[in-house]
């Protein structure tokens, strides 16, 4: 099966003639109507987005098929997949979340430190979640300081482990501290 991202998660049915209120993970959220079929992950069940328009913070969407307000109750929690192929490609120093998992975590001395697992969020930049073959997991900031090289071809990532001591407000003033781009879905 070819590798699949996650573009959009289905909520609770809105109004009586089978709409749902559809949570996009891609830039443009209009972007899940021009993908074609969306698919579950298992690909059992696929889905095309007949109409949709905006809501607050969503995608008030029907789907084909969708008539009515029981059947668009069950779909509620439902990931939709699209093919990774069928994304726009990134740009230079962004990725796709599913680019990234999966790949060897490495410091630049050429220790291995686990595999990226995740790509967090919280409201203050991009972390990235490495897991060591035993113990616990490792959240680093996904900058180009502590992240210099994503090698996707070589399957890594080469990691440059800060230096931090709890209360050094001291910045080297060389170290680029920018953010790196990682996108969970696409878009034109």
């Amino acid at each position: 099966m070819p590798a699949q991202v996650c573009v959009a998660r289905i909520g609770t049915a809105h109004g009586v003639r089978g709409a749902v209120k559809l949570w996009t993970f891609t830039e443009d959220p209009f972007a899940v109507t021009r993908y074609g079929p969306l698919s579950t992950k298992d690909g059992a069940r696929s889905f095309e987005v007949a109409h949709a328009r905006e809501g607050k913070g969503h995608l008030v969407a029907t789907l084909k098929g969708v008539t009515s307000r029981n059947e668009a109750e069950r779909l509620n929690g439902l990931e939709l997949y699209v093919a990774r192929e069928k994304l726009p490609a990134t740009d230079e120093d962004e990725y796709y979340h599913a680019d990234l998992i999966g790949l060897a975590a490495v410091t630049t001395g050429g220790e291995p430190l686990g595999r990226v697992i995740a790509i967090h969020n919280f409201g203050a930049g991009d972390i990235i979640e490495i897991a060591p073959p035993t113990g616990a997991t490792m959240l680093l900031p996904f900058s180009n300081a502590v992240v210099p090289t994503v090698d996707l071809a070589g399957g890594r990532v080469l990691i440059e482990l800060p230096a931090e001591i709890e209360g050094d407000d001291s910045t080297a003033a060389d170290d680029d501290l920018s953010p790196r781009r990682p996108r969970e879905s696409g878009d034109p």
